[in-house]
């Protein structure tokens, strides 16, 4: 790894968003979380030295240490007030308000401010009170010195479970182009819906820095690809009572669905969610291959429920730590075999999809790295770094 490209992780979780931007050559020298659980899950993987620097406290009282000189610093800021099934309170709530706390340790880093930042959170955030909380995030950049560039990734590009995120990059440069003279269409790619480019060309005001990103890859990788293998007596299969509730609980389609699955020849796995639909609990299957959405369970909602069947019969489990691991492209993390499964599906459930952030630091990050420092030809061709996945 060459001398730079170093990291500062706020709000890091379990710390996926380094695990990702380590397999592209940075080096996360700072992380912060203010939840003891989750940082007890991330130093049980990265260890206990010094190495990542790992500071236990709330955003806002980080402005009273001395944060090291990055290059880039992250914010996975919670999306509790952003999310569609959320409060809605948007940046003034007192979840994803946390934001304005990160927002205030770069200012007070001033001359050592980071090259660029990352922006990272739910879909909602873009529509939050009509747009106005993502303008405001957006603005507040600018007057920080950076020029954004937001793009909505799914990680089903990558691993077998359906999560959009946006993202927004801020880069220490003057715009590179005037929106007015612009129209949606012109921003509009696989990275950049209708709605993300129409917001952009309806926001002149705001110091846009767009680049041309390549296509995402297909994603190749279904559910039965992550799925641990487990003793029939495991401790993790539902009883059969338990089990017939959950078959119960699908509609009429649902529990045709789960019948022809039950009768048909080997297994076949599809996810369930329990919603709440007219005022009652029922339990919806899906079986494309792809999991729903990773999500951290409160009050026993939220838990993605495995539901595998064939050759007349079916078994019903939630998810284990393995599987939410490899559902977020973190096949190798190591977790304590202590760990109840709530504590690890809150901390995969609030993390980013590790092959998602790679993919924006080799397609994003290590270009515009080697852009500033004028790397040769050679020198990339040596180190690997901007290469294409």
């Amino acid at each position: 790894m060459e001398e730079g490209k170093t990291v500062a992780e706020f709000f890091a979780g379990i710390g996926l968003m380094r695990i990702g931007l380590e397999r592209a050559g940075w080096k996360t020298v700072f992380a912060n979380d203010n939840d003891p659980d989750k940082e007890a899950i991330y130093r049980h993987n990265f260890g206990e030295g010094d190495d990542g620097h790992f500071v236990l406290d709330d955003v806002h009282n980080l402005v009273q240490i001395e944060i090291p000189p990055v290059d880039l610093a992250t914010a996975s800021f919670p999306c509790t007030d952003l999310s569609l099934a959320g409060a809605r309170k948007g940046l003034a709530g007192s979840g994803s308000g946390a934001f304005w706390g990160f927002i205030d340790c770069i200012k007070q880093m001033g001359h050592q401010k980071p090259r660029f930042i990352l922006l990272e959170n739910v879909t909602g955030f873009l529509s939050s009170h009509n747009g106005s909380d993502f303008e405001s995030a957006c603005l507040a950049l600018n007057e920080l010195g950076y020029s954004v560039d937001p793009f909505i990734i799914d990680a089903s590009h990558f691993v077998p479970q359906s999560r959009q995120r946006l993202f927004v990059v801020g880069v220490r440069e003057k715009p590179t182009l005037h929106v007015e003279e612009e129209t949606a269409a012109f921003f509009q790619s696989t990275c950049r819906p209708a709605a993300l480019a129409d917001f952009i060309l309806w926001h002149p005001e705001i110091n846009w820095n767009i680049r041309t990103l390549p296509e995402l890859p297909i994603g190749t990788k279904r559910l039965p690809d992550i799925v641990e293998e487990l003793s029939p007596n495991s401790k993790y299969w539902w009883s059969k009572e338990r089990a017939n509730y959950l078959l119960n609980q699908m509609s009429p389609r649902h529990r045709a669905i789960a019948d022809k699955m039950i009768g048909g020849e080997g297994f076949s796995y599809g996810t369930v969610f329990r919603r709440v639909r007219n005022g009652k609990s029922m339990a919806e299957l899906r079986t494309d291959g792809i999991a729903g959405c990773l999500r951290t369970p409160r009050g026993g909602s939220g838990r993605q429920i495995l539901f595998v069947a064939g050759n007349g019969k079916f078994q019903v489990r939630l998810l284990t730590p393995l599987e939410c691991a490899r559902l977020m492209g973190a096949d190798n993390y190591r977790l304590d075999a202590r760990l109840s499964l709530n504590k690890a599906l809150f901390g995969f459930g609030d993390a980013v999809c590790v092959n998602v952030v790679e993919w924006i630091a080799r397609n994003y990050f290590n270009p515009l790295w080697d852009e500033a420092e004028g790397l040769s030809e050679s020198s990339k061709r040596r180190t690997g770094y901007g290469k294409r996945v």
